[in-house]
């Protein structure tokens, strides 16, 4: 199922993938159920697929890694949707685009464990984890680096059946493949990232959790269009 956020004059609204009004999906998660169509589709702006309290970030989740995994924080500020523009900082270095998977947490993360993570999970999308690597040279914190305005451009759906064990991603610039793996390529799970950050931080409905980049990375410049796929989800992102 995909699930999205229309915005309208009445306010905010979750959709399915035919765009009718659907309930709350994390409150049918928390009983254990699909969410049910409530309504006829509805017409409006589609908006990022969640408004995170929280974006964690999992570094060293790459093949070329040697350090152990950790986790950081992005500020939710720097979500975008699908299709909106992003200007690349002129100050900080080069830009690099880093397709990701990112799973939406479903509800309160108290009890997650690895063998048990997807029951807290509502569904995975694509995430464009915009970056200036020179700043690292200065700010190993990913503070500088990571912060840019619009830096963490979000698909606008959610795909609920994509499962966290074999996630597909693909990463195109300008319409040429740069990247195509997906979740078995990182060294460490989906499930063991959520256990990790679950044993350090409470999580919550909405939350975000970008799990690393698998041979996904690109250098970009202004002028091109990067353009992730993340299971069931397109996330296209222009950049000026």
């Amino acid at each position: 199922m995909l699930l999205g956020r229309i915005l309208d004059d009445d306010g905010v609204h979750w959709v399915d993938g035919e765009g009718s009004l659907v309930e709350d999906p994390f409150t049918a998660l928390s009983a254990g159920r699909t969410p049910a169509v409530i309504g006829g589709r509805l017409e409006g702006e589609q908006l990022a697929a969640t408004s995170p309290t929280v974006i964690v970030g999992i570094a060293q989740n790459g093949p070329a890694h040697h350090s152990p995994v950790q986790a950081w924080l992005k500020s939710p500020r720097t979500v975008i949707a699908s299709g909106a523009e992003v200007v690349l900082r002129r100050d900080a270095g080069a830009a690099v685009a880093e397709g990701e998977i990112c799973v939406v947490i479903g509800r309160d993360t108290e009890g997650l464990t690895a063998e048990n993570a997807h029951e807290y999970v509502l569904g995975v999308t694509a995430v464009n984890d915009l970056s200036s690597p020179d700043r690292a040279e200065l700010d190993p914190r990913n503070f500088e680096s990571k912060s840019g305005v619009g830096y963490t451009p979000l698909g606008v759906w959610i795909d609920t059946d994509a499962g966290i064990d074999d996630v597909s991603l693909t990463v195109d610039v300008d319409g040429v493949r740069v990247a195509e793996t997906g979740s078995r390529e990182l060294p460490m799970t989906i499930r063991r990232c959520l256990a990790y950050v679950a044993s350090w931080t409470p999580l919550g409905a909405g939350d975000l959790v970008m799990t690393g980049a698998p041979h996904s990375q690109a250098p970009v410049i202004p002028g091109q269009t990067v353009t992730i796929r993340v299971a069931g989800v397109e996330l296209v992102t222009p950049l000026v």
